[in-house]
């Protein structure tokens, strides 16, 4: 997974598809899916922490599997819909090939201070 995007407020992560991310019927395994917007998610409430040694965790994501992928890459794009002063609310959305939608997503982050 490559993760690029130095914006305040979002993160991006990419996947390119092999045969390790594929389940039994030949498509991307739903983890998979979980795991990019998780950690899309967690770049974009990162770049709106500058406190220090503070760092966060998920709390909550739902996931919407809106078609299958079989093949190729996978972009998850997510970007802070609220910062609070302890949670962080999200949302995201992955592509694949020619920029179909493959899965949407929501999601809540804590903020962890020492």
């Amino acid at each position: 997974m490559e993760l690029t995007g130095d914006d305040a407020g979002s993160g991006v992560a990419r996947i390119d598809i092999g045969a390790q991310h594929q389940n039994p019927n030949g498509v991307v395994h739903g983890a998979v899916l979980f795991a990019l917007v998780d950690t899309a998610m967690g770049k974009a409430t990162m770049s709106v922490i500058d406190e220090p040694d503070t760092y966060c965790a998920s709390v909550e994501v739902s996931l919407r599997f809106i078609r299958p992928a079989a093949s190729g890459s996978l972009v998850a794009t997510a970007e802070v819909v609220k910062r609070g002063r302890n949670l962080v609310h999200l949302e995201a959305r992955v592509v694949g090939e020619e920029d179909r939608l493959i899965a949407t997503s929501s999601g809540t982050f804590a903020i962890i201070r020492p």
